[in-house]
């Protein structure tokens, strides 16, 4: 079952600069001459479906410790090797290694190459390409979640949201790479933005009327979104999110402002910025360069959790009872 088709949004153009004077003149020219198209009322128009899929580390290696932007050979390399070392179609040599190594490498779709910006992290603010240390509450935080996991579970509410097909940590907001199913469909009419994501089922309707957040007591899985332009680049102001959510240990407390902007006639600009006093000691920001999709998203029918939750929390009382079992032998 497919989904109807959505919509992207549009931004000023810019010009990413490659290493080789001949390449780079070639794309800036391409670059300079296009124009960004524009919905009837006069914005730019992002609509369509776009990946994020890249090899683009979320944070940098230690390797490239220092260096924000690989050369057009560097990222090759990059690419080469990391293609090659997450490789799922090489077996294991012992038949659990093999299970462990579940789904070939037909199921991903992390990409192939590192993104068109060349940056050699997703992380760009601090300088260092490196998510600033948690505070002292919210490694607390993460541990009690961590804990809960390790144990076996006693209630529906013990597994991971992933687990119960709720929400996958990689929809967002924001919006990072994941293993598989990295496509957005953007639609756009003058008041709204609706992005349908591909992992699992959600869609954001962002409103850009500029009506105020929801009251604080209202919380929501991926918060409370409002938009607004900034010239040619769509701002969305995201609150209010669940205190049961987390992206890489934020809490309820998260503001995460999102930007759009159009590149090219194949490339969307996507940049955001954490705020989150009680779990991070500072603001930090991420970018990523989405490429244009031939689509279609497909519906991903995430069941799983929902079929066999009975029978999982089924399966930790019958362990249990060995347990017991096996005690009162001994």
């Amino acid at each position: 079952m497919r989904h109807p088709s959505l919509t992207l949004l549009g931004a000023v153009a810019a010009i990413v600069v490659a290493p080789i004077p001949g390449l780079a003149q070639t794309r800036a020219n391409a670059v300079s001459a296009w124009i960004v198209p524009r919905t009837p009322d006069g914005r730019p128009d992002f609509q369509g479906i776009w990946s994020n899929a890249s090899l683009t580390p979320f944070e940098r290696p230690k390797e490239l410790a220092g260096k924000e932007f690989f050369t057009e050979e560097e990222a090759a390399e990059f690419a080469r090797k990391a293609n090659a070392q997450s490789n799922r179609d090489r077996r294991g040599t012992t038949p659990d290694e093999d299970v462990a190594g579940a789904y070939n490498e037909a199921f991903f779709d992390r990409g192939t190459k590192v993104g068109s910006n060349l940056r050699t992290s997703v992380v760009v603010e601090p300088a260092d390409g490196k998510v600033p240390p948690l505070t002292q509450e919210a490694r607390e935080a993460a541990a009690a979640r961590a804990a809960v996991q390790r144990r076996r579970p006693e209630k529906p509410q013990d597994f991971s949201l992933p687990v119960r097909c709720i929400l996958w940590p990689t929809a967002g907001p924001p919006m990072v790479p994941g293993p598989y199913n990295n496509n957005y469909q953007i639609v756009q009419t003058r008041d709204f933005v609706a992005i349908n994501i591909e992992m699992i089922h959600d869609v954001r309707i962002i409103p850009l009327d500029g009506r105020p957040h929801a009251a604080p007591a209202v919380r929501q899985w991926m918060g409370d979104s409002v938009g607004h332009w900034d010239g040619d680049t769509l701002v969305v102001d995201t609150t209010n999110f669940t205190d049961k959510t987390s992206f890489r240990g934020s809490d309820q407390n998260l503001h995460l402002v999102e930007r759009f902007t159009r590149t090219g006639p194949d490339t969307l600009q996507y940049r955001f910025t954490i705020d989150d006093p009680t779990a991070f000691t500072q603001p930090w920001t991420g970018e990523i360069a989405m490429s244009k999709a031939t689509g279609p998203i497909y519906e991903y029918a995430c069941h799983e959790g929902n079929y066999s939750l009975a029978t999982m929390l089924s399966a930790a009382r019958t362990e249990e009872a060995a347990e017991s079992e096996a005690v009162k032998k001994k």
